[in-house]
């Protein structure tokens, strides 16, 4: 059967996939959506813990902000399909959401499995064809244009195709880079992936002492080797067995690219409340108030217990000594030490454990009005698969959303035939 220029692939079933899928055939193209995995959404079901943060409440100005790298290439899909016409999309097909502190949007059951099981139906009802199909490589014709998609099981005529197979973390769920090697097949570049919103590895043994330990209300500055702020942040983190994690250092970590070049110093405040002379102030109630304790007995009002042996060790001060034998130099060393607990970052955790892949398909070989490549006709692409990331609280999720929506909708009123 010749395609006619109705005629749409869609490579991938993640949230861009699926949005460009359904948008395409709701303009009254015929599409069908290869997916590898049985089901459609699979790593989906596991953002946001299990929650979904669907997108974030604010202006396209906003969330492009929040947006580190090539921010200015989704300025028209931003401004095309907002997180207001985001929401409006699940609203109207019966997903209820709420807005939560950061601007964060979940649904109201708390469920990601629901924002999915919306999309399968909005797949359902738009007609699109899902066929389980790992796809392999892009068709070409004679001129360069799109022709179709071959998988592992056949050859799919098309007139046109959209990329969407994610990036290279959470390969479990199927993104295992097929894309990019689909994509430079057919002549584009390919920035090479890199982990972000990734737990940090320290070379601090200290980290391992303190595993599974969560810190709340504390802020981080993170330096370069030029002692240079690259990162600033307060909220939440924790302490894994090679270094740390939580929703700061996530965030933190899409600003730390140059490992090989760099060295970034981590500094911890935990008690960000207090500025040193007050902090002075409650360690000599402290030590008043417990004159006969032992030092380590007196630092758990101040510190987590677990971190206890460790501070004992950094500020030099032996657990057995009373309170009331504490010299000023020693308190001064505590406070210094509270105020700026530091560790060496070394490196990001496994690219596999990423929550979101920096890099991908190069944003100047690809029309940032439509999606489209700008070296093969038909070609779009959306989601992660193109070299562009962002900071936690819904923003990625924005981009997969705004990306699949404008290509979804340019591929359908393409005029491309075979």
């Amino acid at each position: 059967m010749p395609a006619t220029k109705n005629d749409i692939i869609v490579i991938g079933g993640g949230p861009a996939g699926m949005m460009s899928a359904i948008i395409a055939a709701e303009e009254g193209a015929h599409v069908t959506l290869l997916e590898r995995n049985d089901k459609v959404g699979r790593k989906l079901n596991i953002t946001g813990k299990g929650r979904c943060n669907v997108t974030n409440n604010c202006s396209a100005e906003e969330a492009l902000a929040q947006i580190p790298r090539n921010s200015r290439f989704l300025f028209s899909s931003f401004s095309k399909f907002d997180s207001r016409a985001v929401m409006e999309f699940f609203e109207k097909r019966g997903l209820h959401l709420k807005t939560e502190r950061g601007n964060r949007v979940f649904p109201v059951s708390d469920s990601a499995y629901d924002v999915t099981d919306t999309l399968r139906d909005a797949l359902r009802h738009a007609g699109v064809k899902i066929i389980k199909e790992r796809a392999q490589e892009v068709l070409l014709k004679e001129d360069g244009a799109v022709c179709g998609v071959r998988g592992e099981k056949g050859e799919y005529t098309c007139a046109q195709a959209i990329l969407a197979t994610g990036g290279v973390s959470y390969p479990a769920t199927g993104s295992t880079g097929d894309g990019y090697a689909m994509a430079r097949l057919v002549g584009h570049t390919i920035i090479e992936p890199k982990a972000s919103l990734i737990s940090l590895v320290c070379s601090d043994r200290c980290c391992a002492q303190m595993q599974g330990l969560s810190l709340k209300n504390v802020s981080i500055t993170i330096k370069n080797s030029k002692k240079k702020t690259v990162y600033q942040d307060f909220g939440e983190m924790l302490f894994t067995d090679k270094g740390v994690s939580g929703p700061m250092i996530l965030s933190a970590s899409a600003h730390l690219r140059d490992y090989e070049k760099d060295q970034y110093r981590l500094l911890i405040d935990l008690k960000p409340a207090l500025d040193e002379e007050k902090l002075d102030a409650r360690i000599l109630r402290d030590l008043e108030e417990q004159h006969n304790k032992d030092f380590g007995n007196v630092l758990g009002g101040l510190i987590p217990r677990s971190m206890i042996p460790v501070m004992i060790e950094r500020t030099g001060i032996p657990s057995n000594t009373k309170a009331n034998s504490i010299t000023r130099q020693q308190r001064r060393r505590l406070i210094e030490t509270i105020k700026q607990f530091d560790l060496t970052v070394i490196s990001p955790g496994p690219l596999q454990q990423a929550i979101i892949t920096s890099g991908g398909i190069k944003t100047g070989e690809i029309n940032p009005s439509t999606m489209e490549s700008k070296k093969v006709p038909g070609l779009y692409f959306a989601g992660e698969i193109i070299d562009v990331d962002a900071y936690t609280g819904g923003f990625n999720l924005q981009i997969a959303w705004a990306t699949g929506y404008v290509a979804g909708m340019a591929a359908a009123h393409a005029e491309n035939e075979i």
